[in-house]
């Protein structure tokens, strides 16, 4: 049998940490992306002691060739790459009258283009064995923007848009493509625990055909 093959780019002590830990304890073999390599063996430190096989890979999201041979390493290493996590995101704390055109493109390299070109990356396998899950870490600022996150907002109202376009286009072919827009502030031991949100990432990943939703809103 085929190994299972998770692949978390932009790992954190977060989402990225719990949604990894999740798939874990499912078997799921992990391949860890992030641009830390210290960071990256802390986060294999910790799912190794709970029985998970682990490969990391220090990259930087916005570096087309550094994103491609992480992808093309954990398939060398793990085996094909079954669901794709991306939990990624840049941040510049400005408002839209006085956001650089810049500055909002250094946050788009990571919250959209890199998406896009992780997605495009595991497609090809995935459409090859007819089946594939595609989730995204979103935001409620892509439902409510707010003004002094103009930019954290666009992109992440870019990205659900992305993913909307994923999903249409590939359902038919087996791969679900899907976003958790959490709306609230992430926080370990409160509504937001993103233990709590990790099984929503879960729940999509494991509902039937003919049931797939494209977005999962969660709001504590």
């Amino acid at each position: 049998m085929e190994p299972k093959v998770c692949l978390v780019v932009g790992m954190g002590r977060g989402i990225g940490l719990s949604v990894a830990r999740r798939f874990g304890r499912e078997g799921y073999r992990l391949g860890l992306v992030a641009r830390s390599e210290t960071s990256l063996q802390n986060y294999a430190g910790a799912l190794e002691l709970d029985g998970c096989m682990v490969k990391t890979f220090p990259t930087d999201v916005t570096r087309t060739q550094q994103l491609i041979s992480a992808v093309r390493e954990t398939e060398k290493q793990l085996g094909s790459i079954g669901v794709l996590i991306y939990n990624a995101y840049a941040s510049q704390g400005s408002r839209a009258s006085e956001l650089s055109l810049e500055a909002l493109e250094q946050t788009l390299q990571v919250n959209l283009y890199g998406a896009l070109l992780a997605a495009q990356l595991v497609i090809p396998g995935m459409l090859s064995r007819r089946q594939g899950t595609l989730l995204f870490t979103g935001d409620g600022l892509a439902l409510n923007p707010q003004p002094d996150q103009a930019a954290l907002s666009i992109g992440k109202a870019a990205l659900r848009a992305l993913v909307g376009a994923l999903s249409k286009e590939l359902y038919r072919e087996g791969i679900h493509a899907a976003t958790v827009t959490i709306a609230g502030p992430i926080r370990r031991n409160t509504p937001f625990d993103p233990d709590l949100i990790a099984e929503k990432f879960w729940e999509l990943h494991t509902q039937p055909a003919g049931r797939w939703k494209t977005e999962v809103i969660y709001q504590g």
